[in-house]
């Protein structure tokens, strides 16, 4: 929890392809097309090929379907493709056993596989239980089998809404239930002497899909024979800058844990599209192992035949975490008020975004300020609630003087950063907060702290500047001051760390607080040092998303290279993934496979165009009913294939209008919600 070091797992096999142990991190996509088209089917794997995709997933829904994966496999080997193929299967055993012959892995989602499925709410007897998970064994054993004798791996791959009803009595839809949806297929494998195996936990919701990874972890590597490798990916993350968010949030958690072994970005757009996502997001990983040599990526099926019975918490640290790993709960933070908002306790966290333009430029930063806030702004516009200035010179506060006189009321929502001790005391009576910035070796003399007893109008945040010192050491200096800084009366102070790896460093922090009994507010702070826009969006929504996806932080700043609209949405986009800021509609989509039968991309363009004022919502639209009801656990209201061109509509898991014509289903999917009572008209942000 504290430092990176990544989860051994059993090498299995996949094709031509090792997965697990100290192998790269692979990255996956899924075709969407119809998997009876060769032709189509073919070009769009040579297209991800050619992007470099290292395992290619095709749908196989049918018999038929997994008859002509034969056809599909044969023309990519003649034309010299020899990408790792995976079946995906959900219902039909007799596909499996016949896609089995033809894949190198082949991916069951053990909440359809032999299971029914009918969201019944029914209650099982302990009898009733135990006689369907024979029935699951018999109809899954023989896969087991003919996979055992073609020499093909299988993804034990549970999705969070379409748990069996069997599951859902007595788990309930929770991370719990899928962790042992998984392990009930895991154990049959292993009775059967089948190792070549690896899990995944997917699910729309961010947080439930952290949580789910790292209870399984710890269940299955204190059960299980091996610890097997794990796919990563957040499931219908959508599409846009809010697709890449929610993926890399809930990837990155997890590879930041030392867990994953091959991920999937699944967007809502071209596959192709997944590829350079994906990279992005296992480079750092990757490039950490081949630089610190962790055996150079060699095989170690050798090594890790024996028993391997690690558990989540010793695997990860020989420390306790300073939160809960497997259910969310928001760190206890004070409340104050900066300005009109309440930061801290309850409320929702708060956004802070620091100007580019420099003091001595009147004109362009007050430009920029003016766009940068929401005050004066319609209530839902997405803008940042503070605005952080540098001061570094007497020349600069001159300059502060008339910026704060020409914004008016607006420049009660300008807050200061300085690192000079003389500057600082200046700025106590000017802004509603302060930022002193902290050097790594810089010690702070009573003279300074007692500065804070005089009840200033600022708040003020102690911000240490991390560079080159351990991650142990900004939580040491900021605890050691918190804690004399309370015991002179100061309230109002709030804490962060500056850095461009700030998870281990935040944990860290967090730790110390809590054996101190200390409860200020905490503004997590990432510097991203990319130049690249992908890099950028990725980058921070690991570090930062991570934090609040564990319920770390009471603010958000962020400094990227992008541009501040860019940057402000990039915020709210993380804090909404981590859903503790809902600040506009959640579009909850999938990619799309070979059983989507209308124009999924453009239908999710018109409904997000239409329906994206209707803030708190969660939306979600679905291929077929196998990423509908079930996989959409989360929605308020679905859009789900039906057939060609037809589509259905759900409120909740409930079907409520079958079989509705595709050029009509966007109106009636607005008349549904307004006939709920939640509909909202569109306000002008101009």
């Amino acid at each position: 929890m504290y430092q990176y070091r990544r989860r051994l797992t059993r090498e299995v096999v996949f094709g031509n392809l090792f997965l697990g142990g100290y192998q790269p991190i692979r990255v996956e996509s899924m075709t969407n097309t119809h998997t009876l088209d060769t032709e189509a089917t073919v070009a769009q794997c040579r297209r991800l090929y050619e992007a470099g995709c290292e395992i290619i997933r095709l749908t196989v829904p049918t018999e038929k379907d997994a008859e002509n994966l034969r056809n599909i496999r044969e023309q990519l080997r003649r034309d010299k493709i020899d990408t790792p193929l995976v079946a995906d299967i959900h219902f039909s055993a007799r596909a499996a056993l016949k896609a089995v012959e033809f894949v190198e892995n082949i991916r069951i989602n053990p909440g359809n596989y032999a299971n029914t499925q009918k969201f019944s709410n029914n209650q099982y007897s302990e009898e009733e239980y135990l006689k369907e998970i024979e029935q699951v064994r018999l109809e899954f054993a023989p896969l087991v089998e003919k996979a055992r004798e073609y020499g093909v791996s299988m993804r034990i791959g549970t999705n969070h809404g379409s748990l069996s009803d069997r599951i859902v009595s007595r788990y309930g839809n929770s991370p719990e239930g899928m962790v042992e949806a998984a392990l009930e297929f895991a154990r049959i494998c292993e009775a059967m002497g089948y190792y070549e195996i690896l899990f995944s936990m997917k699910s729309s919701n961010v947080r439930v899909m952290i949580q789910a990874y790292r209870l399984l972890v710890q269940q299955a590597d204190a059960e299980l024979r091996y610890a097997y490798p794990l796919h990563l990916g957040v499931t219908e993350a959508g599409d846009g800058d809010e697709g890449r968010v929610k993926s890399a949030m809930g990837i990155g958690a997890l590879l930041e844990d030392g867990l994953g072994d091959t991920i999937r970005v699944s967007l809502t757009e071209d596959p192709v599209s997944e590829v350079p996502v994906g990279f992005a997001l296992v480079k750092k990983y990757n490039d950490f192992h081949l630089v610190n040599g962790d055996r150079g990526h060699i095989p170690l099926r050798h090594i890790i035949e024996s028993r391997n019975k690690q558990t989540y918490s010793v695997l990860m640290s020989d420390e306790l975490p300073p939160f809960n790993p497997f259910a969310y709960q928001r760190r206890a933070a004070s409340e104050m008020v900066l300005a009109d908002f309440t930061i801290g306790g309850d409320t929702v966290p708060r956004v802070e975004t620091e100007v580019h333009t420099l003091l001595s430029d009147n004109d362009k930063i007050f430009e920029e300020i003016t766009l940068r806030l929401a005050s004066g702004k319609p209530q839902d516009a997405i803008r940042s609630e503070f605005v952080s200035v540098p001061v570094n010179s007497a020349a600069d506060l001159d300059s502060l003087d008339e910026l704060l006189g020409r914004l008016g009321d607006s420049g009660r929502f300008v807050v200061a950063s300085t690192s000079d001790v003389i500057l600082f005391p200046r700025l106590l009576n000017k802004v509603s907060k302060v930022r002193f910035d902290i050097l790594e070796g810089e010690r702070l003399e009573n003279e300074f702290l007692q500065l804070l007893c005089n009840k200033p109008l600022a708040a003020v945040e102690l911000c240490f500047l991390h560079k080159e010192s351990g991650n142990a050491v900004p939580a040491r200096v900021l605890a050691h001051l918190a804690e004399k800084l309370r015991k002179m009366g100061v309230q109002r102070l709030l804490f962060s760390v500056l850095s461009v790896q700030v998870v281990f460093v935040y944990r860290r922090l967090m730790q110390s607080f809590n054996n101190r009994s200390l409860d200020y507010p905490l503004v997590v702070r990432f510097k991203g040092e990319e130049s690249g826009r992908l890099e950028n969006i990725i980058s921070s929504s690991v570090q930062a998303g991570t934090l609040f996806s564990d319920g770390i932080g009471d603010m958000l700043s962020l400094q990227t290279t992008l541009s501040s609209d860019d940057e402000i949405n990039l915020a709210f986009n993380i804090l909404q993934g981590a859903r503790i800021r809902m600040s506009k509609t959640e579009f909850i989509s999938c990619p799309g496979c070979g059983r989507t039968y209308f124009e999924l991309e453009k239908a999710v363009a018109a409904i997000k165009q239409r329906m994206g004022q209707l803030k708190g919502l969660k939306i979600g639209i679905m291929g077929c009913v196998v990423n509908g009801p079930g996989e959409m656990a989360d929605a308020d209201f679905g859009y789900v294939g039906a057939g060609k061109n037809r589509i259905s509509l759900y409120v909740g898991r409930e079907c409520v209008a079958e079989n509705i014509a595709e050029d009509e289903a966007v109106d009636r999917l607005i008349a549904l919600v307004k006939e709920r009572g939640k509909w909202v008209e569109p306000i002008d942000l101009r």
